[in-house]
């Protein structure tokens, strides 16, 4: 199927979305745009603050009743339906965000994954028990707990860079857990959040379990986050706007997952092919464009010359250009605005002392997998989060260096090791200020089941990953009885 023609047939599942009760404006549209071409290649609504309160009042008057089982099944058939139609769906993410075929390809079957194991979780029996005659002053009882979907809406707010999973991970717990969300996707990237409703209204979910609205956030974040049936605001994306979101939201739970500076860190033991080998990977996979993606290369001096050719003949060799050119490994950044970002953090950093070794070309939103070496922790390409594909090479002399620079930002999401020594590899895991660690693997590895999240600047210390999500996304009810 052509990527136009599946275009075509998402506007017309869109409209029939409309039709099953999503309250969006009709009126006023937000155009989405080619990133390669620059040509426009869909229109969503644009809501207005009073269709985001008219959604939450529809959500508010539905309360969900469905079983372990149909849930299960509702998820197990969504996924189903993903798989079969890879090539529509991953049509629909290069064409709205730029990302090569490969990478959406693989996007597609990480948001299977999520549904599937959102299936599984939901046929869990999540309840506890314990006696309470384990101590003097005990009586013969026993109490019990149990999860409850919450009372109010969850609302979601999901960012550009992966634009169906982002979607998919705050969305599929909240089914396996018998929760009602409102879903505002990234205005760069909607059309696959409509085309992952469209799956699971067609797998069966009710309506009013789901809604979309699509919209400028300065007109309706703030509605968003603090109406009366707000119950729980999940949120990825940047730190000033998750930080926003904290203070707006007030008395009620916010997760957040807002980012990360993640280094890779090679010791001097290690197989110098397989660190960089994992250093490309991490820096240029999905554009450089994941919060996990390597945003540091930490490498021990008495490699650094051998791991930089090798670094540097791999980013060479890395293909970009046409998303659907399938021989491409890359394909644009999310926007020119965001390659001209890169464009001019490099060039800063060259002024500032760091050596260009490949890279820096832009057109458009087309910028090439950069490296650089002698960088210097201060620069602002790396003292910042450079959400793009662009690999630092800095190098240190002792572990303690390395430890001390990598925990030198604000950030702490995740990082990766590639290190042989048992007793090193227990003192990153005990000493590195991050949410994960990743030996011998890019600091963005796991499945989805993972736990994920980060604490600083990344984050409240809450996880997401499927079963954390699910946690987070109910409250735990304890009673007891008596018990002889």
């Amino acid at each position: 199927m052509s990527a136009v023609l599946a275009v075509e047939q998402h506007a017309l599942r869109v409209e029939k979305l409309r039709l099953k009760g999503e309250c969006a404006a009709r009126t006023r549209t937000i155009d989405v745009f080619d990133p390669y071409t620059n040509t426009r290649v869909g229109t969503v609504p644009m809501a207005s603050v009073q269709d985001v309160r008219d959604a939450f009042e529809y959500a508010a008057k539905y309360r969900a009743t469905l079983t372990r089982y149909e849930r299960s099944q509702i998820l197990e058939r969504a996924a189903q339906l993903m798989r079969e139609r890879t090539e529509e769906a991953s049509d629909l993410i290069s064409l709205e965000s730029g990302l090569s075929k490969q990478d959406s390809r693989y996007e597609i079957g990480r948001v299977a994954d999520v549904l599937r194991f959102a299936a599984m979780e939901a046929l869990r029996d999540d309840g506890q028990s314990f006696s309470c005659d384990l101590t003097p002053h005990g009586k013969a009882r026993r109490v019990f707990s149990q999860r409850e979907p919450l009372a109010g809406a969850i609302v979601a707010i999901t960012p550009f860079n992966h634009p169906m999973n982002q979607v998919a991970h705050k969305i599929a717990p909240a089914i396996a857990t018998n929760n009602r969300v409102i879903l505002k996707p990234s205005e760069k990237v909607p059309l696959s959040a409509y085309y992952f409703a469209d799956v699971l209204y067609e797998a069966g979910l009710p309506a009013p379990m789901l809604q979309v609205l699509t919209g400028d956030p300065r007109e309706i974040a703030n509605e968003l986050v603090t109406h009366r049936h707000a119950e729980l605001v999940t949120f990825t994306g940047g730190v000033a706007i998750g930080k926003a979101i904290a203070a707006k939201a007030g008395y009620r739970r916010v997760v957040l997952e807002l980012g990360g500076n993640d280094p890779l860190i090679v010791l001097d033991d290690a197989d110098v092919e397989r660190a960089a080998t994992l250093a490309v990977q991490g820096s240029y996979k999905n554009s450089g464009q994941r919060c996990t993606a390597v945003k540091r290369m930490l490498v021990q001096k008495g490699i650094a010359a051998r791991f930089t050719e090798c670094v540097f003949e791999k980013t060479r060799a890395w293909s970009y250009g046409d998303p659907f050119d399938t021989a491409n490994q890359m394909g644009t950044v999310i926007d020119v605005a965001a390659a001209q970002s890169f464009e001019t953090r490099v060039n800063e950093a060259v002024r500032q002392g760091a050596r260009l070794l490949c890279g820096n070309r832009r057109n458009g939103a087309l910028y090439s997998p950069t490296l650089l070496d002698r960088v210097d922790p201060a620069m602002t390409l790396v003292s910042e989060e450079t959400f793009g594909p662009v690999s630092p090479i800095i190098e240190f002399d002792t572990v303690d260096d390395a430890i001390r620079i990598s925990n030198g930002t604000a950030f702490g999401l995740s990082s990766g090791i590639c290190t042989d020594r048992a007793d090193l590899i227990t003192r990153f895991v005990n000493e590195l200020r991050v949410g994960t660690v990743n030996v011998w693997e890019v600091p963005g590895y796991r499945i989805e089941l993972t736990p994920f999240g980060g604490i600083k600047d990344s984050g409240l210390g809450y996880k997401e990953g499927v079963q954390e999500a699910m946690k987070s996304f109910t409250s735990l009810k304890t009673f007891s009885l008596p018990w002889e």
